[in-house]
């Protein structure tokens, strides 16, 4: 409102009109080229100095930049481009360009490459900069609506440039110190790419049917900082520079935010999107495969938050949470599976498309290289990760045989889905010529200096580069440079050279924290370094007083602070927080330091004590990681644990004791070294077996399973070992042997006190007795499990076994008694609460829906309907049903489409078209679960659209059909064989 006054005001009453003025016009073409500028400095063509006029003629055109004191203005866009379009040429842009040359920024920018073109020196493109591309970019496309502007660069020619520098940008990052070393092992990876023959070539087993064989993924592995991802960087851009043309790769980081480790139709994705700035003539056609892979990523994340759900409660992580995870993990690898031999075909086209283009039509495809860095998060046993990658790459092999599939992260595991040995490079340290270039780069440029550190120091690449930062520090004269090489420990056989390692990067560090010059903060450094973050609060409350130091005020600790930000050692955590980089304190914490680590010890009581008294789920994790740090007994620190919690704690394990980070991966999941494990407490230890356990039966793994389980008995009595131990049995035939395990293990359970444990064990019996056709003994069960979920005061594990037993009724053809009862508990618990168990009010709003008619409405009212593809296939092939069977229902569903879809649809040329289409634009819009409630009201007489709204809410839980039969394993999803197959029984 003020603004609006203002520029009243400066309008000094007058109506504006549509003709600009003369000086108006002028300082808008003063300002057309320029990004942002100072109004009070912008100068006309002539002028001698800035008379400020700026600000009254420009104040409606233009938009501010930056913060308050350094604000700057910009023209709007179309002011910009009506204003280059007005200009009456070149030589008047490059005139009004020139008299501002003093509001550029330094180094590069799009005014400096207008000026360039406009004065006939362009730059050779092939030599700039992504950055430089994007500046040159925007130049270019503001000088083509320049009247007359003529030896412009071709903006497709320069936007692909950009994209393809921006590919390549992460590896050039990695490689800014000059590369050093690793020549067999390049050459290893090259002979690998190429094949056959070589030293790595000869290690891939030939095919006794004469076929070629398929060829192993090559896995490099070895300790953090030896240099994997340089070495992949190395790799990848001596390629894409090779003047013979190189081959097509995709380089994937999964320590991107764009991509999941654990969805991997990411990866597919990002490959689809890579090949497409390789192979411009294709990329539409591979940017719809990206496309279709995040819609694909979204749908998995609604099945993977479904069967989470599921294993939430005991009595359907029984019967329903093991079999949908199974389904889940199928569903996701024939997804994906079809998604990359979808892009695989796209490539064969493609490269058969440019051999032919270069009149190399007869020479063998070029091979794909697939590199894939930061994996190590996957890489245990039993991950369903693992197993689906390798699902990926052989159906990419088949399609494209020259497929080459270079994974780094720690030493490949024995993964039961694996189909062939991969072979392997471990990286080791650097030989010495090489450890001396390093040194030499990092700025120890006296070869002897150079040579006596790495001679001590070794072939690390990050222990030479603090040696190189530490010998800096120093000045690098000879007495310093030979005190620090003294105070280094002789290297001594291989057996200790790990451990050598460590103690030489700890020294490292310990003098490069020794040249911090004032003294109070050199006394916070190294005690500070057991913290995750270091506010200026924490340097007063936690850290001055166990260092020695007296911080009485807030503007004591905030100075102390500002000189701590500015160590090359932190980086920003957040605003006004900062955290060392995660190689020092990696380092550092596994070293002991004496009088040091007590005081280290006293830091992390106080910050015990600091966090505890705080509210929030971080200040709750920090107060669990410094009791895990301090040794605390997990059973006593599990006490303090939140939900949510576990996003602020994930990959702490690494810095704790062997029981503590048990207590971390039983609680967040993954892999755990065999040293973790080896110590955990037992309960901690069961719980990560379990995790284990579970993945293995998800994947079909049930042997594999077995195997794992044979191990560190007797277990606890509420262990969730027992009942995995009969669910694996069961599946590898045992049923017998399971039955009889898990009453053994429920009367272990009752005599304990375990209620939970002894409820899911109860459900899962009553499951095995349903399959071994003894009903009797599973309806039994099953009501002994309501009452004792009724006596835990668990309403919704009650409803949960209630279900199961309804569901038996179903498969039995009895009466529905247990159907009546959950409709009458699904009315009377209240919404608050069914809400916190969205998949279990589906699952029972599927199986009542026709003893029940209100608890489909009620269902879509309080949980709504699932976000997956398989949720929109059932529904709309219950549509196509309904309306091919009784086609007067046509036009009421169909103006319940166009209403769902909304004005997108017009918008967009009246597609889509198809129900799938329609479907899955309402679901985008939010407006999924108000089209199936008018669906119910819609007068079918047939009951399809019911049913397949009953379908629809019970994917993946078991519920039953579209045509009302409780579904068998696998079955979820099958309804869109039915019908017209546009809802995705393509993708099949």
């Amino acid at each position: 409102m003020f603004a609006a006054r203002l520029r009243e005001a400066l309008r000094t009453g007058e109506d504006r009109t549509p003709d600009v003025s003369d000086a108006h016009r002028a300082y808008r073409e003063a300002a057309c080229l320029l990004s942002r500028f100072d109004p009070q400095r912008l100068r006309l063509p002539g002028e001698d100095r800035a008379t400020g006029g700026a600000v009254l003629e420009l104040v409606d055109d233009c938009t501010t930049m930056g913060m308050h004191e350094q604000a700057a203005w910009a023209l709007k866009s179309d002011v910009r481009e009506r204003t280059l379009r007005g200009l009456a040429g070149p030589e008047a842009a490059r005139r009004v360009l020139e008299c501002n040359l003093g509001q550029l920024p330094p180094g590069a920018s799009p005014e400096r490459f207008c000026l360039a073109y406009l004065s006939g020196s362009p730059p050779a493109t092939d030599r700039l900069t992504a950055d430089e591309l994007a500046d040159a970019l925007q130049a270019v496309l503001w000088l083509s609506w320049v009247p007359g502007a003529t030896g412009l660069p071709d903006t497709a020619g320069l936007q692909h440039a950009l994209e393809r520098a921006r590919l390549l940008e992460p590896l050039e990052r990695l490689l800014q110190w000059p590369f050093q070393g690793r020549t067999r092992e390049l050459a290893e990876m090259r002979d690998y790419v190429a094949l056959p023959g070589g030293s790595v070539g000869s290690r891939v087993p030939a095919d006794p049917t004469g076929h070629p064989a398929p060829v192993p993924p090559l896995a490099i592995h070895g300790p953090g900082g030896m240099g994997k991802s340089t070495l992949l960087a190395k790799f990848v851009l001596d390629n894409v520079r090779d003047p013979a043309g190189g081959f097509p790769f995709a380089y994937i980081d999964f320590e991107r935010p764009t991509l999941s480790i654990q969805e991997p139709v990411t990866l597919i994705a990002e490959a689809a999107r890579q090949l497409g700035i390789q192979y411009p003539a294709h990329r539409a056609e591979l940017d719809a495969l990206a496309d279709e892979c995040q819609q694909a990523a979204r749908s998995q994340r609604e099945g993977q938050d479904r069967v989470s759900q599921l294993h939430e409660l005991a009595t359907t992580r029984a019967v329903l949470g093991r079999r949908s995870s199974h389904e889940f993990h199928l569903l996701a690898t024939g997804r994906e599976t079809d998604l990359i031999q979808r892009v695989a075909d796209v490539l064969a086209r493609a490269v058969a498309d440019s051999k032919k283009a270069k009149g190399k039509g007869d020479q063998e495809d070029p091979p794909f290289a697939m590199v894939i860095d930061s994996f190590e998060e996957a890489q245990y046993r039993g991950s369903p990760v693992v197993g689906r990658m390798w699902a990926i790459y052989l159906s990419f092999q088949r399609v494209y045989p020259r497929l080459r599939f270079i994974v780094s992260g720690r030493a490949p595991v024995d993964h039961p889905a694996r189909t062939m040995t991969p072979l392997d490079i471990e990286l080791g340290e650097l030989d010495p010529e090489a450890a001396v270039g390093l040194l030499a780069s990092c700025g120890v440029t006296d070869p002897e200096v150079a040579r006596a550190l790495a001679d001590r120091v070794g072939g690390h690449p990050l222990s030479l580069k603090l040696a190189a930062r530490a010998a800096t520090l120093a000045g690098l004269e000879a007495e310093r440079t030979g005190e620090l090489i003294g105070s280094l420990p002789e290297r001594r056989h291989q057996v200790f050279r790990r451990v050598d390692q460590l103690l030489v990067q700890g020294i490292l560090y310990d003098r490069i924290l020794s040249h911090i010059a004032n003294e109070d903060l050199r006394r916070l450094a190294h005690p500070g370094l057991v913290l995750r973050v270091i506010t200026p609060e924490i340097i007063k409350d936690v850290l001055a007083e166990p260092c020695g130091l007296r911080v009485a005020t807030p503007d004591e600790a905030r100075a102390l602070f500002e000189e701590l930000r500015r160590l090359d050692m932190v980086e920003p955590a957040r605003p006004d927080a900062v955290r060392y980089r995660g190689d020092v304190r990696a380092i550092m914490l596994r070293l002991p330091g004496g009088d040091r680590t007590d005081v280290m010890r006293a830091v992390e009581r106080r910050a015990v004590d600091h966090y505890a008294a705080r509210e929030g789920l971080e200040a709750r994790a920090e107060e669990i990681y410094h009791r895990l740090r301090l040794d605390e007994n997990p059973r006593s620190v599990e006490e303090r644990w939140l939900p949510g919690i576990e996003r602020f704690l994930a990959g702490a394990q690494q810095d704790m004791t062997p029981r503590a980070a048990g207590l971390l991966t039983a609680r967040l999941g993954g892999g755990a070294p065999d040293q973790v494990t080896a110590g955990a407490d037992q309960e901690d230890w069961e719980r990560i077996l379990a995790r284990e356990v579970e993945d293995l039966l998800a994947q079909g793994f049930a042997e594999a399973a077995l195997e794992r389980l044979d191990r560190r008995r007797p277990w606890t009595p509420c262990s969730p070992l027992h009942a995995l131990l009969a669910e694996t049995l069961n599946r590898l035939g045992r049923r017998k042997e399971a039955r009889t395990g898990l009453a053994d293990a429920i009367g272990t359970a009752e005599r304990a006190g375990c209620g939970e444990r002894r409820l899911e064990l109860l459900l899962l019996s009553a499951r095995l007795a349903e399959d071994a056709g003894d009903p009797a003994s599973a309806n039994r069960d099953l009501r002994v499990a309501e009452d004792v979920a009724v006596g835990l005061g668990q309403d919704l594990e009650a409803m949960g076994a209630l279900l199961a037993r309804a569901q038996l009724s179903t498969a039995d053809g009895t009466d529905g008694e247990a159907d009546q009862q959950l409709a009458e508990r699904l009315q009377t618990l209240p919404d608050a609460v069914l809400a916190h168990q969205p998949v279990l009010v589906r699952a029972v709003a599927s199986q009542i829906y026709d003893q029940a008619p209100g608890a489909l409405n009620h269902a879509l009212e309080v949980v709504g309907l699932p976000a997956d593809d398989e949720t929109l296939d059932a529904l709309g092939a219950a549509m196509r049903r309904a309306t091919g069977r009784q086609p007067a229902l046509l036009g009421a569903v169909m103006e319940i489409l166009d209403e769902a879809a909304g004005p997108s649809r017009q918008q967009s040329g009246g597609a889509p078209t198809s129900i799938a289409g329609i479907l899955r634009l309402a679901r985008d819009r939010g407006t999924l679960d108000a089209l199936a409630r008018r669906l119910l009201a819609v007068p079918d007489k047939s009951g399809e659209i019911v049913a397949g709204v009953a379908a629809a809410m019970g994917v993946g839980t078991g519920g039953r059909t579209a045509s009302g039969a409780a579904p068998g394993p696998g079955s979820a999803g099958r309804a869109s064989a039915d019908g017209d197959g546009t809802a995705g029984s393509g993708r099949r």
